[in-house]
This record gives structure tokens, C-alpha cells and sequence, in this order.
């Protein structure tokens, strides 16, 4: 769980697990699709990897990368409807008085 959030706590990550979720990528094309430096997607794919994400699968003299797990594919769908009902549900008693939620 500490690594999972480790890789949701940065946005590029996020995106880049939302991306793989729906299809295997190569770097170049993530790179493109988010607009930064293959240099910065790199570093962020390495995290991935170091949290047991992401695999890294040889194709020909390229290399594309994909979710470790088809169950992790679920896992953030699971994740992103959670986060949009706890968003449009502010039940939290302090939110009126203190702001937060």
C-alpha cells in the first residue's frame, strides 16, 4: 500500500497509470502525450517500476511498458470513483466551520 501511494502522490505518475491502464505505451508517446522531457518521464517510469507497478516488455529494438498487473487496471478505476464520491460527499462535521474537506 506504501508504494502504491508513494506512486499516486505525483501527478505525472497518476497520469501515467491511468494511460497504461487503458493500453501498453512506450516512453516516447507517454513523453509526447504529457507535454515533458523524456529525461522526466523516465524518472518517473523508474519509480514505477521500483514500486512493483509497472513492467517494462521488450519489443524489438524498442521497449513498451504496461501495468503489472491487469488487476491494478481496476484497482484505479476502483480508486478514481472513490475519489470522486468522497468529493461530491463533504460529510466530514468540520467542514462547515473549519474548511477542510
Amino acid at each position: 500500500m506504501v508504494r502504491f501511494g508513494r506512486a499516486l502522490a505525483d501527478p505525472i505518475r497518476c497520469r501515467i497509470l491511468l494511460a497504461l491502464r487503458d493500453a501498453p505505451r512506450y516512453p516516447a508517446d507517454l513523453a509526447d502525450a504529457f507535454d515533458i522531457s523524456r529525461t522526466r518521464l523516465s524518472n518517473h517510469l523508474a519509480c514505477l517500476r521500483d514500486c512493483g507497478l509497472v513492467v517494462t516488455v521488450p519489443d524489438g529494438r524498442r521497449t513498451r511498458y504496461e501495468l503489472a498487473d491487469e488487476r491494478l487496471g481496476h484497482a484505479l478505476d476502483d480508486l478514481r470513483a472513490a475519489v470522486v464520491a468522497v468529493e461530491t460527499d463533504r460529510t466530514c462535521p468540520d467542514a462547515g466551520t473549519k474548511g477542510c474537506c
